[in-house]
């Protein structure tokens, strides 16, 4: 059976921004396909909250990107979805675009050289929206958090070109939630497990 990791954060472990749950199996993007295709892939759901891709985080190696994703790799994946970033726009990491390319292209970097017969799906973050100012996320990301968010898919598209790998921007596709301008409600999933679809 073919194995498909989903790397990423909050949104990809699918939490909840009504109340800080984690959707069930049948609402998060990762549970959706992992339904969808039970007799055809292995779906290995690697999301956490908070996770940063390239920032180190204070909460250790399971929330740094760059970290924990060796020992993924010890395994062998068909295919590879990433889908991370966001966190590290964060105002107590605030990189520069140059350091926010930097960042994810030696993860991308570090697949390909791990595993480079496996095919990658990047995913582009939607932006984050003025509502996270009024959320419980207010005192994690500022304004300068949501202006980078709008700057950040030219990097992943051309991270993409460069290393061959498949891409899709999230703004098409999906909107935040107005609870919280950074997670997505239940509908925003299910569109993007339908894109993701197309490209498997």
């Amino acid at each position: 059976m073919k194995k498909i990791l989903c790397f990423g954060d909050s949104n990809t472990f699918g939490y909840n921004p009504h109340n800080g749950s984690r959707y069930n199996e049948n609402s998060r993007w990762t549970g959706i396909l992992k339904n969808l295709y039970r007799d055809k892939y292995e779906i290995i759901e690697a999301g956490c909250n908070n996770r940063s891709a390239f920032s180190n985080n204070p909460d250790g190696i399971q929330f740094t990107g760059y970290m924990i994703l060796p020992e993924y790799l010890k395994e062998s994946y068909d295919i590879i979805i990433f889908a991370i970033g966001i966190n590290d726009l964060q105002k107590f990491y605030n990189p520069t675009l140059e350091e926010f390319e930097t960042g994810i292209e030696n993860l991308i970097k570090n697949i390909r050289k791990s595993l480079p017969n496996s095919n990658i799906i990047i995913l582009s973050p939607s932006h984050i929206t003025e509502n996270i100012l009024n959320s419980n996320f207010k005192f994690m990301f500022n304004q300068t958090s949501i202006e980078k968010s709008k700057q950040i898919t030219p990097i992943y598209k051309k991270i993409a070109n460069k290393y061959n790998c498949k891409f899709l921007d999230l703004n098409k596709i999906a909107a935040p939630s107005k609870i919280d301008g950074l997670h997505y409600e239940i509908e925003e999933h299910k569109k993007i497990a339908q894109s993701i679809i197309t490209l498997l």
